[in-house]
């Protein structure tokens, strides 16, 4: 067993880490987590906690994985690293062919790289330059969704603001047009629970035709200068769990087409079956231009990243060498073969497994063990698509106020939920769960009865 503490010291000197105040971080003890097995993630003091946040959103079949381990170990044997820039390699070959295959629409074409922001940022380069070699070249802005958030590096900051996290980087952003999204949480937050409870489907229709009229008022002064627009369909996660009203993705998907701008679907959170479907653009049979997709490509083991677009767009970059088309990027781990090693054997599970199956069925088991939350004074709003879950904290539901941010409620809730074996995450005021797509129903259960419990008995 490692030595903890020392390890924590080493950690504070020399650690940075994300999304993280280090002056608190390193006034705490830390849990310091040295090995998985299964759903549970295990210290170097030896305890156990249910992994409830899927390791960052990515774990999908659990931890230490027979067949992904073994898939891995093949490829080692034979090479862990070579590269794509005028080579090729068989496991990413075979990747990029499952991949096309089960992406909605005519997808067909797989740009590796390494992360969610830098799928995104492809992403992004692909439909400028799209319309900049069909001879458009002033279509070259993007209209992304109020709170949106699509990763941390430049491009992907400027289609995603945030202000909390992007303030002191607002210079090096360009500009975008955000539209407003359909947030029935803004509703929750103007009006007691139980009014709130009673008007929602007219509220939710409401509130989709109005982000919709805007979307296409704003298509109709902008269309010629947007290459795309970008949305993370059904669910935008890092804004709190927000569940866009059934048909906003698809109103989204009819505007784009009319109006002649491409469609971007950031689904590095959603995909792979975390609402219930492998991508989330089929629960409304939206077929996008572009699909973005990291965190669970892998199973949750290693880095990887796929930008997959139409024939249509990458027929765009071909040309003679001196037309000066070819897409000039790359990343040097792109296609790394052990990860998409570990892609192939995360998909070979989802079939075997019949997961998508099962996740619907645990899908069940949240709504019911959670409903009893909806009576707790202090929860707002229990939501989920699928196995993205959460549960927004306020004052009391009469009033539907939030708490200020010095109270830090949700963070010390899911700190109240480590001595009880369950690591969570919030996002501001809301516990956010995400347990592990192919977790047991027996484990789901237990790790929902000890959110229940921690957020019922809570000393508010």
């Amino acid at each position: 067993m490692a030595d903890s503490s020392r390890l924590l010291q080493l950690d504070c000197d020399h650690v940075w880490h994300p999304f993280t105040q280090m002056k608190q971080w390193r006034c705490a003890d830390q849990l310091i987590i040295e090995r998985g097995d299964g759903f549970y993630l295990i210290d170097t003091n030896g305890h156990r906690y249910i992994d409830g946040v899927s390791s960052l959103w990515c774990n999908i079949h659990g931890h230490n994985v027979p067949q992904i381990n073994q898939a891995i170990r093949d490829q080692l044997d034979r090479i862990a690293h070579t590269t794509l820039l005028g080579l090729a390699s068989p496991p990413s070959i075979e990747l990029a062919g499952r991949l096309c295959h089960i992406t909605p629409g005519s997808l067909n074409k797989v740009f590796y790289s390494d992360a969610g922001s830098t799928a995104v940022e492809i992403s992004l380069k692909m439909a400028v330059g799209y319309w900049y070699h069909s001879g458009k070249p002033k279509k070259n802005r993007f209209i992304a969704l109020q709170g949106a958030y699509h990763g941390d590096t430049v491009g992907a900051m400027s289609v995603g603001h945030s202000d909390l996290f992007h303030r002191p980087f607002e210079s090096m952003a360009f500009a975008c047009t955000f539209v407003p999204v359909p947030n029935p949480c803004l509703a929750i937050h103007e009006m007691p629970a139980g009014v709130w409870a009673s008007e929602q489907e007219t509220l939710n229709q409401s509130l989709l035709d109005q982000c919709l009229n805007e979307l296409t008022a704003t298509l109709k002064c902008q269309a010629h200068q947007t290459a795309a627009i970008i949305v993370e369909p059904v669910m935008q996660g890092a804004a709190g769990m927000v569940c866009q009203p059934p048909g906003f993705i698809r109103g989204v998907a009819q505007l784009a087409r009319e109006y002649d701008v491409l469609l971007i679907a950031d689904e590095v959170a959603t995909g792979f079956g975390r609402t219930g479907s492998m991508f989330a653009c089929q629960h409304e049979e939206v077929e996008p231009d572009i699909i973005c997709l990291a965190k669970g490509l892998t199973g949750g083991y290693l880095p990887l990243a796929a930008t997959i677009c139409s024939d249509e767009i990458e027929r765009a970059f071909c040309g003679e060498i001196d037309d000066c088309r070819t897409l000039y990027h790359g990343h040097t781990y792109t296609g790394n073969a052990l990860a998409c090693a570990a892609a192939l054997a995360s998909l070979d599970l989802f079939e075997q497994n019949d997961l998508i199956n099962h996740i619907n069925q645990s899908a069940v088991i949240v709504s019911d063990c959670l409903e009893i939350l909806r009576d707790c004074p202090h929860v707002l709003d229990v939501r989920h698509r699928g196995l993205m879950i959460g549960i927004e904290l306020g004052q009391h539901q009469t009033t539907a106020e939030l708490f200020g941010p010095a109270s830090q409620a949700a963070s010390q809730i899911c700190l109240a939920m480590r001595p009880k074996g369950l690591i969570v995450r919030p996002l501001g005021n809301v516990i956010i769960l995400m347990p592990i797509p192919a977790m047991d129903h027996t484990t789901l259960g237990h790790m929902l009865d000890i959110v229940v419990d921690t957020v019922a008995n809570y000393p508010w």
